[in-house]
């Protein structure tokens, strides 16, 4: 008998929310943890939780760092600022009449410090990690990322984690040539043929007890020693990404991603307002 696989409303999405963004101050002033910046008026690691909600999640454990005291006040006054209600002058609590425009997420924020490396920041949320399976990625990157995909993909292979390998955005135009003619000429950014890690992770929960608790060094990067391990073991699936992806470093994609979503073509947005 197949074992039954536990409903991805249980399973946590850990997010990496702790960066900087140094390439990123023409758009945050100095004053936005990275995660924070917004596309069309929203931080974008709003964005990143919205594509996980779109496919049945709701359970996210947040990694915070630099000005984590901005990530955390912007969910905790999340409901008045997006909803409707009512306020009177007695002392009483706002009456609210659109709780439907909240969103049915349980949010655990952890302080794992200002310069740790993404090794030790999962090592700092895994007691709040309870289920036998876990979703990870970076809170800056979105896509048109089929993750209802990477669980499938994951729980095929049979390992003990899942990898979304994308295609990077070239930042320069394309030209096609005949001899030493143009024959065509792009302007827009065109996707690489070689491939990169896009984030979008899934893990056995096993994956924190075999390869990073041995760790002693907290300021490793995940795509150092634990996931090199992981690859030569045998134990890292693929879940290629042929669409859109792209981080948001630097001041370019932000306004990139901004301009997608102005003109209605945010291919990520697979959520209905």
């Amino acid at each position: 008998m197949t074992e039954q696989q536990p409903d991805v409303s249980e399973i946590p999405v850990v997010l990496l929310a702790g960066g900087m963004g140094t390439r990123l101050r023409e758009a945050s002033g100095d004053k936005l943890p990275k995660p924070m910046v917004d596309i069309g008026g929203r931080p974008v690691l709003w964005h990143v939780m919205k594509m996980y909600q779109a496919h049945g999640f709701r359970k996210f454990v947040i990694c915070l760092g630099y000005k984590s005291d901005v990530i955390k006040r912007y969910f905790l006054d999340y409901r008045q600022a997006a909803g409707d209600f009512t306020l009177t002058n007695d002392g009483s609590e706002p009456v609210f009449h659109s709780a439907g425009k909240v969103e049915d997420w349980e949010i655990t924020f952890v302080e794992t410090g200002l310069q740790t490396g993404t090794v030790g920041r999962v090592k700092r949320v895994a007691e709040h990690l309870k289920a036998d399976q876990f979703m990870l990625t970076y809170g800056d990157g979105v896509g048109d990322v089929d993750i209802s995909k990477v669980v499938a993909t994951h729980r095929a292979g049979g390992r003990i984690g899942t990898v979304t390998a994308v295609h990077p955005t070239s930042r320069y135009g394309e030209m096609h040539v005949e001899g030493d003619q143009v024959v065509e000429f792009n302007e827009k950014p065109t996707l690489a043929t070689g491939w990169v890690n896009g984030g979008f992770f899934m893990f056995e929960r096993s994956f924190i007890d075999k390869y990073l608790s041995k760790i002693d060094d907290d300021s490793m990067m995940l795509e150092q020693q634990p996931l090199q391990e992981l690859a030569r073991d045998g134990q890292l699936s693929l879940n290629g990404h042929e669409g859109f992806w792209l981080g948001m470093d630097t001041y370019r994609d932000w306004t990139e991603l901004n301009k997608m979503w102005d003109r209605g073509e945010a291919s990520w947005k697979f959520w209905q307002d």
